[in-house]
């Protein structure tokens, strides 16, 4: 057997340039017209020049952005759940035959050029209701949409730079190529992301050894680039990821490897498009928890598990692998599920990522049931290095209301 293949039906397409090229088109750079962009669409462009965003060629046209807003699907056709985007205002005086230079400076500068093909009025409310389920700009996803600029430009990107990524997280930072490669090396052909922003308390761990007992390997999958405030940074994660597959895991079932994405925390659909580049990664599953990519109380626990019936038949190749709500009961001794405990709620310790940010950065303890002490050893650390702490609220799926 092989790896599934990448998503869109052909090869890998990382538009990242080297070489020659890359010092031609750095080059070049100079003379185009400047345009700074914000770090989500520095990130994007990191993910198109990698390959991780394959098939994409740059950033989408109006009829590609109409589509996967409403449908969920480029105007060939091609699945894709989110759109990926870049805004300009009047003050930056694009124009459809520009050639740009696209900067950021919190990654060092020149990231990528465009050449603008299309440029079109966003209609915000539209992609923040369609996409998010929602038009609050509470939620952090809806924040970002609303804080885009008045137009999106489109057109193809050439990638100049990776961000600084693969030297900060040396080990970490991969590509699909570099991923498939050490599948293919292993042998492995069944393989499931776990995807997570946090570190991985003892219900994450449950959810990758389920994993690992029907799979040939499991990657744990982190997301490397600017998240919400509250949540634990990624160097911090890195560690503690660390400490618990050194310490918790068979050696040669587990890879741990980070991409460079923000999260648009946009729950249903982000899973989607979380499941696409896993695809490009090599994966041939993707672990659907509780409350997957979700934020707050805007989606339902399961609703990232549910969208995965309502797309079409061959959107994906990847496929979903559900696991219903994990909790230590104390009856049973351990870590269960609703499909394995009879228990009632008031035997059950439900664990959660902002149940541990919230205790630790209040200076409190942990139960031994919810994480490692190798893993809370580097939390406690870590919240008692912060100068200013972040209020965490808890929301609904955080509270252990488990029925």
């Amino acid at each position: 057997m092989a790896l599934v293949p990448p998503h869109g039906g052909g090869a890998l397409k990382p538009l990242l340039l080297t070489g020659a090229a890359l010092e031609a088109e750095k080059k070049a750079a100079a003379g185009y017209k400047k345009l700074e962009i914000t770090t989500r669409e520095a990130c994007d462009c990191f993910m198109m020049g990698i390959g991780a965003f394959t098939p994409l060629s740059g950033f989408m046209g109006q009829a590609d952005w109409k589509g996967v807003c409403a449908e969920m699907k480029m105007a060939n056709g091609v699945f894709w759940p989110i759109p990926i985007t870049c805004s300009a205002g009047d003050e930056d005086g694009v124009n459809v035959g520009d050639k740009l230079a696209l900067y950021c400076d919190e990654f060092g500068g020149l990231i990528a050029t465009m050449d603008v093909t299309e440029k079109y009025e966003i209609d915000k409310v539209f992609e923040a209701k369609n996409v998010f389920r929602t038009d609050d700009k509470e939620h952090p996803g809806v924040q970002k949409v609303y804080e885009q600029k008045k137009f999106n430009i489109a057109g193809p990107v050439k990638v100049v730079s990776e961000g600084g990524f693969p030297d900060e997280y040396k080990g970490i930072y991969a590509t699909p190529a570099e991923t498939r490669a050490i599948f293919e090396k292993a042998g492995w052909t069944r393989i499931a992301a776990f995807q997570t922003r946090n570190p991985l308390h003892r219900s994450h761990e449950f959810l990758c050894k389920i994993a690992v007992e029907v799979m040939d390997g499991v990657i744990i999958h982190q997301i490397l680039g600017k998240l919400k405030a509250g949540d634990i940074p990624a160097d911090v994660r890195v560690n503690a990821i660390n400490a618990l597959v050194d310490n918790y895991f068979v050696k040669n079932t587990i890879v741990t490897k980070g991409y460079p994405m923000e999260m648009r925390y946009g729950g249903p659909r982000e899973a989607l498009l979380h499941a696409v580049f896993r695809q490009n990664y090599g994966c041939s599953h993707l672990i659907v928890g509780r409350d997957h990519a979700g934020v707050g109380d805007y989606y339902g626990p399961f609703d990232a598990q549910k969208i995965f019936l309502e797309i079409p038949a061959g959107s994906l190749v990847i496929k979903n692998l559900n696991i219903d709500w994990t909790f230590h009961c104390y009856k049973c001794g351990g870590m269960a599920s609703l499909r394995t405990c009879p228990h009632g709620k008031e035997d059950r310790l439900l664990l959660s990522g902002t149940m541990v940010r919230k205790t630790l950065s209040e200076g409190g303890d942990l139960p031994a049931e919810f994480s490692r002490p190798e893993v809370v050893k580097i939390l406690q650390a870590y919240y008692q290095s912060l100068e200013e702490k972040v209020e965490i609220k808890l929301h609904g799926a955080a509270t252990g209301d488990v029925k």
